[in-house]
């Protein structure tokens, strides 16, 4: 199933995608939850896919504007460096553990909506990558059981801000500039995805290919990141682990290749969407 979070008639929802329309679950879905965080909190994932099944669509996707697929996770996070195409061009160390960096749920876009490029920069750089998006909540989850505990993936773009990133060793400046986290369009189910080792990421800029990699080439598999995040922190229902950027950033070419106002960038995942997002400067 896809999911997706929205606002109609000035009311944020949330919904299923059913037949080229959207299956309303707002006012639907159990507990009385107001949005897809809370919607899959507990478990619940079942639940509401279940009162999506023969029900025809409540109205058209055009008829709502999205918003980022999760749009309030308590937590976002971001492991880097974890493509070694990425690994080699930044010409950093091999690691014995994930790189974790965090992004704030209130920079992220949506689907469609613009990627802000702000005055103080120009090195406004893409990142396509693999949004996991935890269903059931745990600490210290094994492995072998981290499959139990997503709730679906979507496209993501960490778009960064290059020269803040290297301020300083820590990432957060760089990271978390308003309107540079795009997530979208839908959450797809793992049913629907199928194995995403056979699954390929893209990034586009203007139509031209810049990233391109199997998930398979994950060099910390998502079991593995489920496994290290939630050793250190408890992960909850709607957080979302960003998996990481393969080679190709336009940091890292030759001259570099920054985003600027009126390109449009796109994320595609096989199996799971694709993700467009227009670039304007900041007003």
């Amino acid at each position: 199933m896809r999911y997706l979070s929205f606002v109609r008639t000035g009311v944020p929802g949330f919904g299923i995608m059913v037949d080229g329309g959207i299956v309303d679950l707002t006012r639907r879905a159990p507990g009385g939850a107001r949005s897809l965080r809370d919607a899959i909190a507990d478990g619940r994932g079942d639940e509401i896919a279940a009162l999506a099944r023969g029900r025809t669509p409540d109205f058209c996707l055009s008829d709502v504007t999205l918003l980022p697929s999760i749009p309030d996770p308590a937590k976002i996070l971001c492991v880097g460096l974890n493509y070694e195409t990425h690994r080699a061009e930044t010409k950093r160390p091999d690691a014995k553990h994930p790189t974790i960096f965090t992004r704030f749920a209130d920079t992220q876009v949506a689907h469609g909506q613009p990627i802000v490029k702000p005055p103080v920069s120009d090195a406004l750089d893409f990142e396509g990558e693999l949004a996991v998006i935890i269903g059931h909540g745990g600490r210290n989850i094994p492995p072998e059981r981290a499959f139990d505990h997503v709730f679906g993936y979507a496209c993501y773009n960490d778009a960064t801000i290059r020269d803040w990133q290297r301020h300083t060793h820590q990432f957060t400046p760089g990271k978390n500039f308003s309107a540079t986290g795009a997530f979208g369009p839908f959450i797809v189910t793992p049913d629907e995805v199928g194995d995403l080792r056979e699954q390929t990421i893209e990034t586009r800029l203007n139509g031209e290919t810049m990233q391109s990699a199997s998930l398979a080439d994950l060099i910390f598999p998502i079991e593995t990141l489920i496994a290290y995040c939630s050793a250190f922190t408890p992960l909850s229902p709607g957080d979302v682990i960003l998996t990481g950027t393969p080679g190709g950033v336009g940091d890292r070419r030759d001259p570099p290749l920054y985003m600027k106002p009126g390109d449009v960038v796109e994320v595609e995942i096989s199996g799971v969407g694709l993700l467009s997002n227009p670039i304007v400067a900041e007003s």
